[in-house]
């Protein structure tokens, strides 16, 4: 066998209890979560933006950004619900580069995945405390979702995992809503497939249990756009986009149909200065048709301090080490510019 058991993992009970949830926070939350809920089962209008860094690289930079969104989610809370991005886990096409805080606590460090575990966690909590709004985090090991069950608002599926079994079997016996990106390849189908076998239960086999669950009546799309196999990125934001998915959608008759559509990514060419204008087109497509209003319910969006990205080790405090970001000025923007536009 070519690994090296390095040590053992410990248990979700085992964390839990070192790092708990405090109750008055479990309280805030729990109103927090209901509010989301509502949003996807059309009891509330507001307009959802999933927005953030595009990793949690550093506990103190991320919840600066996410004390400054809860300022603005003040002056907009009749309009917008924010759900902060803290993502501790990062996908890498190749394997290599930066994994996330939970792979690497430290940047320019070693990896060390015990410790990741409880400073992911100890992240969401501090903003959780600090803010009071329930975060977004990408589940990119479904086995590792226990460790912050009681702390999450909001999970992305990614597009390298949406086609896999035990994501849309974990999903299924999930509470909190989760979206579902398209692949890369930007074939609808397998990102529908996936939002209908997550709304199901199933039984299968999760953290060494046998287990059957019943279905997460909240999952749903996330359009990040699709690169072709040239390279090229292929937008998929545009009216006709979002018409034609709406469309296939209904044909499912699926419970709560919704579509969240993020900017960067594909979508922007990962131009993250498109961000804005792309988020200024699918506004408008959604006053332009009623079925659109309807079912586009939010926007996900890269941000954080300092606009654009750096490399580890360069050490700009609040600036992405990831993809490149919008700034917190230009963030500020297009918060009132959506508030008053949705």
């Amino acid at each position: 066998m070519s690994m090296k058991f390095v040590k053992k993992v410990p248990t979700p009970e085992e964390v839990l209890e070192h790092i708990p949830l405090p109750n008055h926070i479990k309280d805030i939350k729990e109103k927090r979560d209901q509010e989301i809920r509502s949003v996807f089962n059309n009891r509330d209008d507001r307009f959802l933006l999933i927005i953030g860094p595009c990793s949690a690289d550093n506990e103190d930079s991320v919840c600066e950004y996410i004390s400054k969104l809860a300022e603005v989610q003040e002056k907009v809370k009749n309009e917008i619900l924010i759900i902060p991005r803290i993502y501790t886990n990062k996908p890498r096409t190749t394997g290599e580069g930066y994994k996330g805080m939970m792979h690497q606590p430290d940047p320019e460090k070693r990896p060390d995945l015990c410790e990741g575990i409880k400073a992911i966690r100890r992240l969401h909590l501090r903003a959780l405390s600090e803010a009071h709004m329930p975060a977004a985090d990408e589940m990119l090991y479904p086995e590792n979702y226990s460790y912050l069950a009681d702390v999450l608002g909001y999970i992305a599926i990614g597009a390298r995992s949406v086609e896999n079994q035990q994501h849309r079997l974990t999903v299924s016996g999930v509470d909190t809503p989760v979206g579902m990106k398209n692949p890369t390849s930007g074939d609808l189908s397998v990102m529908l497939n996936s939002v209908f076998a997550a709304q199901h239960g199933h039984s299968y086999i999760y953290n060494g249990w046998e287990v059957e669950s019943s279905g997460n009546p909240y999952t749903h799309a996330i359009l990040r756009g699709a690169v072709d196999r040239n390279g090229r990125n292929i937008p998929n934001y545009h009216y006709e986009n979002l018409i034609y998915l709406a469309n296939e959608y209904e044909k499912l008759e699926l419970n709560n149909p919704a579509i969240i559509v993020d900017v960067n990514h594909a979508n922007s060419m990962k131009c993250f200065y498109e961000q804005p204008r792309i988020a200024r087109e699918v506004m408008n497509s959604r006053k332009y048709d009623r079925k659109l209003h309807h079912m586009v319910k939010g926007l996900m969006i890269e941000s954080y301090l300092v606009e654009g990205n750096q490399g580890i080790g360069e050490n700009i405090y609040g600036k992405s080490i990831t993809d490149a970001c919008l700034g917190w000025e230009d963030t500020e923007k297009l918060i009132y510019y959506i508030a008053e536009n949705k």
